[in-house]
């Protein structure tokens, strides 16, 4: 997996995204070699709550040129150069006049930062605090920005793997940043390889929902159609973000903090041998203020690596490749793998032999003295399992009893299974 992580990564990381445009849509078909993706446009003014879709924006191309004649702040190199929404400027400007619309990050001299201004219309650049600073004091700097802003559509994306049930879980990722890799990219690659791992799963019990959309906007968007029916059917969700730094997991939960989104993924951390934190929602973060909004108030939660805000290199050029590890994001995906094959196994279980144990030796599922091929550990476990399963206790209660991960149940279950025992 690692390897097609880094190929899609490559492919997609020099589109310049923003929350509408021709950039998501190219990185929208990319994706969908991976995923069977299904598109909304979302016109230019449709009310969606209390918001409205904004213009269509695209850019084409922009810089400054110095005094000395040295083109900067060009778009073609890094597309965190210009601020992202910025419309169309073409002029002559003294260095007082263009700082009005200059970005830098002097505490991280060396950073291009990642500035946007979507609904307010105005342009800017940003630099690196060292390039502003060199730059020379008299001349005129011609200013170059060739961009639209009009009417047009903002575009999400979703995915349906149907399951037994009606009963969804919902994974969900946005795609409207330009070139940054652990805020923008690994989300979206990790959400569309967890689709493949779950789609290679017989027999699902949940059907499974996955949404692409430009964070905030587009995720209203999304709910303002969708929303009522999700909150009918939904189980549990997660939010993909910052998923592919080398740092320790950290969970942030629902506002229910109990939920089963909460307890599967706090029950499979604790459980992984893998360093991790666990901390409560709050409103600072990415689309799970919109799930978790008063109106819906859905089971939504999101495990990640390093958390947002949480590391320099955040909104910022250096938040690049080098700044991700490949082998981390497929373990993110994995972990998120291992959510849904608990969630799959974790119900109410029945042992039909309620009246005492169940013979197990005619069954084959006991050890004997002339058979010591059996575990007794996992001998111990099947006894437990079959203990608790009275109706009351799920999967992941019986399996906290013992302190241990209900992962370790799959092959009892399908034993129990096939013995009739459940």
């Amino acid at each position: 997996m690692k390897s097609d992580l880094e190929k899609y990564f490559d492919r997609l990381w020099p589109i310049c995204r923003s929350i509408t445009g021709n950039g998501l849509r190219e990185s929208f078909e990319i994706l969908n070699e991976i995923i069977p993706l299904q598109l909304t446009e979302v016109p230019t003014g449709k009310t969606v709550y209390d918001w409205t879709i904004p213009k269509e924006w695209n850019i084409h191309d922009a810089y400054i040129i110095s005094p000395d004649g040295k083109k900067i702040a060009d778009f073609k190199v890094n597309n965190l150069h210009v601020v992202n929404y910025s419309i169309p400027v073409q002029g002559e400007f003294t260095k007082e006049e263009l700082s009005k619309h200059i970005h830098t990050i002097p505490e991280i001299p060396n950073a291009i930062p990642y500035i946007t201004s979507y609904y307010r219309e105005n342009w800017g650049f940003c630099l690196t605090h060292e390039e502003w600073q060199a730059l020379p004091n008299d001349g005129k700097y011609q200013v170059y920005i060739e961009s639209t802003l009009e009417p047009g559509n903002l575009t999400y994306a979703q995915c349906v793997l149907k399951g037994e049930s009606d009963c969804e879980i919902f994974f969900s990722t946005y795609l409207c940043h330009p070139s940054m890799a652990n805020n923008e990219l690994s989300g979206p690659l990790a959400t569309a390889f967890l689709y493949k791992t779950i789609a290679s799963i017989p027999n699902r019990k949940y059907t499974y929902r996955f949404l692409f959309a430009p964070e905030t906007i587009g995720v209203i968007a999304f709910l303002a159609e969708h929303g009522e029916y999700l909150k009918q059917h939904i189980e549990a969700g997660y939010v993909l973000t910052c998923c592919g730094d080398p740092g320790s997991f950290t969970y942030k939960r629902s506002k229910h903090r109990t939920s089963k989104a909460d307890q599967v993924a706090e029950h499979l951390l604790r459980h992984s041998g893998k360093e991790h934190q666990v901390i409560e929602f709050a409103v600072g973060g990415s689309d799970e203020r919109q799930y978790c909004s008063p109106g819906f108030n859905m089971p939504v939660g999101s495990l990640m690596r390093t958390m947002y805000q949480r590391y320099k290199e955040y909104h910022t050029s250096l938040d690049d490749k080098s700044f991700i590890s490949f082998e981390a994001l497929e373990e993110t995906v994995m972990m998120y793998y291992n959510m849904v094959r608990v969630f799959e196994m974790n119900e109410k279980y029945v042992n039909v032999i309620s009246h005492c144990e169940p013979q197990l030796g005619k069954r084959g599922l006991y050890p004997s003295s002339i058979n010591p091929v059996f575990n007794r550990e996992e001998t111990h476990r099947l006894l437990h399992f079959l203990s608790f399963a009275d109706g009351e206790n799920d999967l992941v209660e019986i399996a906290e009893r013992r302190n241990e991960s209900a992962l370790l149940y799959e092959n009892i279950i399908q034993d129990c299974r096939k013995a009739g025992l459940i």
